[in-house]
């Protein structure tokens, strides 16, 4: 019966990857401030072309943009998947993973689903800790390795408000207290509020920074579900970035209808937030385009009653014409299912031209798209607060010559020597692109 079982499922697993259709348009023609949007094209089941996991060959490592180079600079990770810089300059790297959720995802076609998904590397345990990296003789290697907060629930943001450092576990946001030059914290965390979390947990990563005075607190609560498959009474809360006032714990959504935000950045010009968003999936390769924006007190994105502004998913019933006609059309979008997480910009970055104004974007690369998009570090140039030009691939081979992923790019940041550091969770490194000399 087990045997049976298995073949049958195994046969779905196999059609359901052999389901779908591939892109019309190239990556580029749904990248920029005006993408192309073709028409949807649903099919009976969605595309699926998993990149399967595979991780570094000995001495392997990422292709850097021309004047730049790379190395790693801490290996042996645990699924890293989002880093932040101390003022000392030690890295603090999150090594996580999704929490048990099992109500995500019911059924047959969730079960093969899920299975397909760990193919790409997106299912080992959470080793749930943080960790702290230190080079002290700054020769862009982590000499030192230590477990710097342990036991927490699949955490992923982290911000320092003068002693009080901030983690955003998927369903609460935590404070502890933080001696500057120490490599462990043992005391107990304080609650500052509940997150979205439960057995139904579909975007479960929660990140989190602080306003330049540090009075507020800006965290990304993901969808609980593509598009509201799962009923709107299941989105409360989601889809949305919250502000919570540091000192009382009160909060509010500052902006909603943004399927899943992730990075999160002050523009250094502007002084305006930024974040970057993975929009929704099954209407095809070429839809919808993942984008970076900036983002409006109050402001609707259009999740889940529309995309990239006012364009009707017509999937989503009952519609919310009114909130449609508020949506707000993204600044500039990084190509159709690119999966694009990691924000950071360029201030304080020591790389050469064309790498000078602008934000670096980790894309954590497409599972709904074929051909493969994303797997890279791209860099979108800025001029006086906004986008001034096509991307520029920073860090690329991350696929092989089998389409199988050596790495995943996730988190992205500017570390105290103004190199750009990248959290891979396949790959259990952090990259290190320096300028070449």
């Amino acid at each position: 019966m087990q045997t049976s079982r298995l073949t049958v499922v195994l046969t779905l697993a196999a059609v359901l990857v052999a389901c779908g259709e591939t892109a019309v348009l190239k990556v580029a023609e749904g990248t920029g401030p005006s993408p192309e949007l073709p028409a949807p094209n649903k099919t009976l089941l969605p595309t699926v072309n998993i990149a399967p996991a595979v991780g570094w060959s000995d001495g392997a490592k990422p292709t850097a943009a021309p004047g730049t180079q790379v190395a790693a600079f801490a290996e042996g990770l645990d699924h890293p998947r989002w880093l932040y810089v101390l003022p000392n300059g030690d890295v603090l790297v999150a090594e996580t993973n999704a929490p048990p959720k099992p109500d995500d995802s019911k059924g047959l076609r969730g079960w093969v689903m899920k299975r397909v998904m760990g193919r790409a590397g997106a299912t080992v345990p959470s080793a749930n800790r943080i960790t702290l990296l230190r080079d002290s003789n700054h020769d862009g290697v982590a000499e030192t390795k230590t477990t710097f907060i342990e036991n927490l629930n699949s955490p992923f943001g982290m911000t320092l408000v003068g002693n009080d450092l901030y983690v955003a576990d998927t369903d609460r946001l935590l404070r502890f207290n933080y001696v500057e030059g120490e490599t462990t914290i043992s005391s107990k965390p304080m609650k500052v509020i509940d997150l979205p979390g439960g057995p139904l947990n579909h975007h479960w990563t929660k990140n989190v920074i602080a306003s330049a005075d540090g009075s507020k607190l800006y965290v990304t609560v993901g969808s609980n579900s593509n598009v509201g498959e799962n009923g709107l009474d299941q989105e409360q809360g989601r889809a949305a970035i919250w502000e919570v006032d540091r000192a009382t714990g009160n909060h509010r959504i500052f902006a909603s209808g943004l399927r899943n935000p992730n990075g999160m950045a002050w523009e250094p010009n502007s002084k305006a937030l930024w974040t970057a968003v993975n929009e929704r999936d099954e209407i095809g390769s070429d839809l919808v385009p993942d984008y970076i924006t900036s983002v409006k007190d109050g402001g609707f994105y259009g999740w889940p009653f529309s995309y990239y502004g006012q364009h009707v998913d017509a999937r989503v019933s009952p519609q919310d014409p009114a909130l449609v006609a508020k949506a707000i059309a993204p600044d500039y979008a990084v190509g159709p299912h690119t999966a694009s997480l990691g924000l950071t910009f360029a201030e304080g970055s020591k790389l050469p031209a064309p790498f000078t104004e602008g934000a670096f974007i980790g894309q954590h690369g497409s599972w709904n798209r074929d051909p493969h998009s994303g797997y890279k570090v791209i860099f979108v140039p800025f001029h006086n607060g906004k986008p001034s030009g096509a991307p520029v691939d920073v860090l690329s081979g991350f696929l092989n010559k089998d389409e199988e992923a050596m790495g995943r790019p996730v988190g992205v940041v500017i570390d105290q020597q103004g190199s750009l550091l990248v959290a891979d969770d396949v790959g259990n490194k952090v990259w290190r692109v320096s300028a070449t000399r």
